[in-house]
């Protein structure tokens, strides 16, 4: 069952590893990224673990909704006037850990196309 897998980021959520935890609220928790890809790298994760992208359910609008509120907010508190939301969906497209997570990306000229 997915709400008991164990990963790093539930880990981070229950406070067995440490984080450099920027937000937190009832629904999400965010961090700094331990490799970041820009100056600002920011990680906002929900407590429900939903291992990707395509594993959203019905029933899951509102969280995700509150998982984009969270990073309107650390962007501000970061101070960035512009910036990048990454979902990955899967290791194909660079989703390291099993658990659904937002990258946060600012502080530098963010060119297009990504990768």
């Amino acid at each position: 069952m997915a709400m008991l897998e164990r990963n790093i980021f539930k880990e981070i959520i229950e406070g067995n590893i440490p984080a450099n935890i920027v937000y937190q609220d009832e629904h999400c928790i965010a961090f700094r990224d331990i490799n970041p890809q820009a100056p600002t790298h920011i990680l906002v994760i929900p407590r429900k673990v939903i291992r990707t992208h395509a594993d959203i359910e019905p029933g899951d609008e509102q969280l995700l909704g509150q998982l984009h509120s969270a990073v309107v907010k650390i962007a501000k508190s970061e101070g960035l006037s512009s910036y990048r939301v990454v979902i990955n969906c899967n290791e194909g497209a660079g989703q390291t850990v099993p658990h659904l997570h937002l990258h946060l990306l600012g502080g530098r000229l963010l060119d297009w196309p990504p990768g």
